[in-house]
C-alpha cells in the first residue's frame, strides 16, 4: 500500500489559490477524484483504506499550518491508510454554501459512508463547525473539532462580536445548529481553551451525553497550530479512530505540553499574577532544569527572594502577635 500513496511525497509548498487546487486535482486523480462544488468550495475524495476521515479546512489554513502546504489528511493517510474526503474553502465560510448540501445528499444517497468501517469528521474554528454540523450525514461516526462554534444565528450567540459580517450567512436552515447535529455521533470530542472566552461559551452548548468537552488551557485561539507543534493533533485523531479511550489517551498527550515553552511562560504569568510564588518557583525550576533555559533559572532565584521575604514577614507577625 505504501508504494501506492507516493504521491503524498509531493510538496505542494509555494503553489497558492488556483495553482494548488490544480496541484491537489492532480494528486487525487491518482487514488480518487477532484470536484469543485461553487466558487469557494471544492472536494477531493483519496481512496486508500476502510477508515474514512472527513476534513474541513480553508486553503489559507492549510499554507499556514503545513511546510509542504499538505490538508491534514495526507499524514494519516500515510500514516494510518486512511482514506480522506477533504473540502476545502477559500476563506473563512463556515461551509454554508447549497452546494455542499446536494453533494453530501448525493454520497448519503448512494450509501458512500456506509462502505467505511469507521467514518470521523475533523475541522478546527469554523471548520471545526462544519465537522460538527455535517457529521449528521453519517449516524454514527466519531467527531474531532477544535474550538468549533455553535451558530453564528444572532438569536442564539450574540453575544460573539468576532463575526459579525459573517452572520449573513443561514444558520438556520439544513445542517445549522452543530450542537443538535452531533446527536447522531457516535462520539463527538471538542477541544478548547478555557481562557478563551468566546470558545469556551461555545464549547458548553455542546453539552451531550456522547461529548467529552477536553480543555486545552493556555493553548490560545489557535488550538491546531499549537497541537501540531506538539505533535498531539495526529495521535489523538488516531485514537480516535481506533475507539481508544479517548480521554486517557488525551491527558497522555496532553503532557507534551510541559516541554513548550509558551505554554510554560503562560502558566507562570499567571501562577505569579495569584502570588503562588511556591508553585510558580517549581515551574522555573522545571522549565530550567528540562529546557536549559537560563532566564528561567534565573527567575527561580528571584522568586525563592520573595518566599524568603514572605516567610521572614510571617515569622515577624508571629512574634508580634
Amino acid at each position: 500500500m505504501q508504494e501506492s500513496l507516493q504521491f503524498l511525497s509531493q510538496s505542494l509548498a509555494g503553489q497558492t489559490g488556483r495553482a494548488w487546487l490544480s496541484a491537489i486535482e492532480d494528486i487525487a486523480d491518482e487514488a480518487g477524484y477532484f470536484q469543485p462544488l461553487s466558487a469557494k468550495h471544492n472536494v477531493a475524495f483519496f481512496d486508500v483504506g476502510k477508515t474514512l476521515l472527513v476534513t474541513f479546512e480553508s486553503l489559507q489554513t492549510i499554507q499556514t499550518l503545513s511546510e509542504d502546504a499538505h490538508p491534514i489528511g495526507f499524514d494519516l493517510m500515510r500514516e494510518e491508510e486512511w482514506s480522506v474526503l477533504s473540502f476545502f474553502s477559500d476563506g473563512q465560510t463556515w461551509f454554508r454554501d447549497l452546494a455542499i448540501y446536494r453533494y453530501l445528499d448525493r454520497l448519503v444517497d448512494d450509501g458512500f459512508f456506509e462502505d467505511f468501517d469507521t467514518v470521523l469528521f475533523y475541522g478546527a474554528g469554523a471548520a471545526g463547525y462544519a465537522a460538527c454540523t455535517y457529521s449528521v450525514v453519517s449516524p454514527g461516526a466519531r467527531v474531532l473539532a477544535l474550538a468549533p462554534q455553535a451558530t453564528l444565528d444572532p438569536r442564539v450567540t450574540g453575544w460573539d462580536d468576532r463575526f459579525r459580517k459573517m452572520r449573513r450567512l443561514p444558520f438556520n436552515d439544513r445542517y445549522g445548529y452543530a450542537p443538535d447535529m452531533i446527536d447522531a455521533a457516535e462520539r463527538a470530542v471538542i477541544l478548547y481553551d478555557p481562557h478563551v472566552e468566546m470558545d469556551s461559551m461555545h464549547a458548553a452548548l455542546f453539552t451531550r451525553s456522547n461529548v467529552d468537552q477536553l480543555r486545552l488551557p493556555f493553548f490560545g485561539p489557535a488550538l491546531d497550530y499549537k497541537m501540531l507543534s506538539l505533535d498531539i493533533l495526529h495521535p489523538l485523531l488516531s485514537a480516535l479512530g481506533k475507539n481508544a479511550d479517548i480521554r486517557s489517551e488525551f491527558y497522555t498527550l496532553h503532557r507534551q505540553r510541559r516541554s513548550d515553552r509558551n505554554y510554560l511562560r503562560a502558566l507562570l504569568s499567571e501562577t505569579e499574577d495569584a502570588k503562588r510564588w511556591r508553585l510558580a518557583k517549581a515551574i522555573c525550576d522545571h522549565t530550567a532544569k528540562q529546557l536549559s533555559a537560563p532566564r528561567f533559572k534565573k527567575r527561580a532565584q528571584q522568586i525563592q527572594g520573595l518566599i524568603d521575604k514572605e516567610i521572614e514577614e510571617n515569622s515577624l507577625q508571629e512574634k508580634a502577635s
